[in-house]
């Protein structure tokens, strides 16, 4: 049976690895994505139907500007039987162009079609992206390919990121309560 858990891990299998044939095992037909960008300087449409517009927002035009792409969800995975998820996220990739290191962080909000379990919607929220400079890609790298993926607790993430201030800046609105325990 497929459940959210599965949607989502195909989502991000498709996006970081540049494989839009795997979003049919992601969204329904007719779904919805919807962006909101708070920080950076992502171009995307705010609103996209249909899943092959989707593959060509979330996975094309993605692969042709980043590479070295990881992408986690901050939490344990969805229950089997959930409509709805929210979660936070964390991505590191590199820009193909520049080589620049770029680090963001947001919001994912899931609907899932009842049944077969697929995304009847997504809203990606970006709450911050930092570039950092090529010289910064090997520990950047580094630390986001020892994180579990997808699923990777916040505190894992904030215990190994790397001593640079961009990445504690994307960190620290993140979790801003787990740093200040800290």
């Amino acid at each position: 049976m497929h459940t959210p858990s599965d949607t989502i891990e195909m989502y991000l299998r498709a996006k970081d690895l540049n494989r839009p044939h795997l979003i049919a095992q992601a969204f329904a037909g007719g779904a919805l994505l919807q962006m909101e960008v708070r920080q950076g300087d992502e171009q995307a449409p705010a609103c996209t139907l249909g899943r092959e517009a989707i593959a060509e927002t979330l996975v094309r035009n993605f692969g042709r500007a980043y590479e070295n792409a990881y992408t986690f969800c901050l939490t344990e995975p969805p229950a089997p039987a959930c409509a709805d998820f929210h979660c936070l996220w964390l991505s590191a990739m590199t820009d193909k162009e520049n080589r620049a290191v770029c680090v963001a962080g947001g919001q994912y909000h899931w609907r899932f079609a009842p049944g077969n379990r697929l995304a009847q919607e997504l809203r990606i929220v970006i709450d911050t992206m930092q570039t950092l400079p090529p010289a910064d890609i090997l520990p950047v790298m580094a630390w986001a390919a020892s994180l579990a993926s997808p699923w990777c607790p916040v505190e894992r993430a904030l215990a190994t990121a790397p001593p640079i201030p961009a990445v504690w800046q994307v960190m620290q609105r993140l979790a801003p309560a787990h740093l200040a325990i800290a």
